[in-house]
């Protein structure tokens, strides 16, 4: 008689750089035996075969994010796929497990290529669909990940870690205070504005992001200090130069999907030759901050508590909450600590 399947077994693909995080979270990369190109940490997920790749072609360096937006722009219109999914390698793996996501048709595979795929697979794996809006919806993804692999201990644990980060950087903060007008940039030309747990993130680092604020959820009353997992956001959004300009922001931060921090500090540099740049209040008062966005922010996943223990650190002049390592710098000089790419 056949053992029952243990967890040490199953054969897991992750298609989702914040999920191949989750997993390794939860000390399960050893089921790893297929990755996404832009699952790239921890480093040593690097030999794990990878199953996807982009159909859109962008020159190497130096990175041009408006050409990069129009090629997505058209690719969406044309109703043709951003990613590419290579079907017989996968086939090959005889997973048990696919780990993807619903939420972005810019960030990653979608679900729907993933179901079909799936579907003509024998026996055909279970699919985890993960989808957070919210901080409390990426820690809770850790569970869903964690019972997907049936490490739900482990997961418990991890959770429960993530949580007590949170709220550990969060006592540095008054709630009840108002706070410096934050602008994130998640993407320089055009300009996007953060959305879903980053507002959340900043709120709760004591900022304020007026261009996409959090509301209430019905019958939360104000929702703030104890009560701020009750207040929501909307999704990253577009906002035309002179918006963000009117809107007077004390504090800038720059951290583009997808680009590590030279692509970002390039970026930037391009934003800085802008006649408007200087009206920025952030800008003259040296309060501009950029990020490692293929890394941080952008990835709901477990590095979200390092992420908010750099913006409190920073928005409270609490340095010592800033992980070693953490890849940012201050426009026009290198910051203690930070690391470029």
């Amino acid at each position: 008689m056949n053992d029952p399947q243990t967890p040490r077994e199953l054969r897991v693909v992750c298609l989702l750089p914040s999920a191949t995080e989750i997993v390794c979270l939860l000390g399960a990369e050893g089921l790893l035996v297929g990755r996404s190109h832009e699952c790239d940490w921890p480093a040593s997920v690097r030999h794990v075969p990878v199953l996807t790749s982009q159909t859109t072609e962008h020159s190497s360096a130096p990175v041009d994010p408006a050409a990069i937006d129009r090629q997505v722009r058209e690719q969406l219109a044309a109703g043709l796929p951003l990613y590419r999914v290579d079907e017989e390698l996968l086939r090959s793996l005889k997973p048990d497990v696919i780990i993807t996501q619903d939420l972005c048709a810019v960030c990653s595979i979608d679900l729907a290529a993933v179901q079909r795929i799936a579907a003509s697979m024998a026996p055909p794996p279970t699919i985890v669909s993960l989808n957070p809006t919210t901080i409390e919806g990426v820690i809770d993804d850790v569970l869903t990940v964690g019972r997907a692999l049936r490490l739900e201990s482990r997961a418990m644990t991890e959770a429960v870690k993530l949580r007590e980060r949170f709220a550990a950087a969060g006592e540095f903060v008054n709630a009840y205070e108002e706070g410096p007008n934050v602008a994130f940039l998640e993407w320089t030309d055009p300009v996007f504005i953060g959305g879903h747990w980053t507002v959340q993130m900043i709120e709760r680092a004591g900022g304020r992001h007026v261009l996409n604020p959090s509301v209430p959820t019905e019958n939360a009353g104000a929702a703030v200090g104890p009560q701020h997992a009750q207040r929501r956001a909307r999704k990253s959004i577009a906002v035309p130069v002179e918006i963000l300009v009117a809107s007077r922001p004390d504090v800038l931060i720059v951290c583009p999907c997808g680009l590590d921090l030279a692509a970002t500090r390039h970026a930037v540099g391009e934003m800085a030759k802008k006649s408007w740049w200087e009206e920025l209040p952030a800008v003259r008062n040296g309060r501009v901050a950029l990020v490692d966005g293929n890394q941080y922010f952008n990835r709901p996943g477990p590095r979200l508590a390092e992420a908010f223990e750099w913006m409190v650190g920073w928005l409270q002049g609490r340095p010592g909450l800033v992980g070693e390592g953490f890849a940012w710098e201050e426009w026009g000089r290198k910051a203690a600590g930070s690391v470029s790419t």
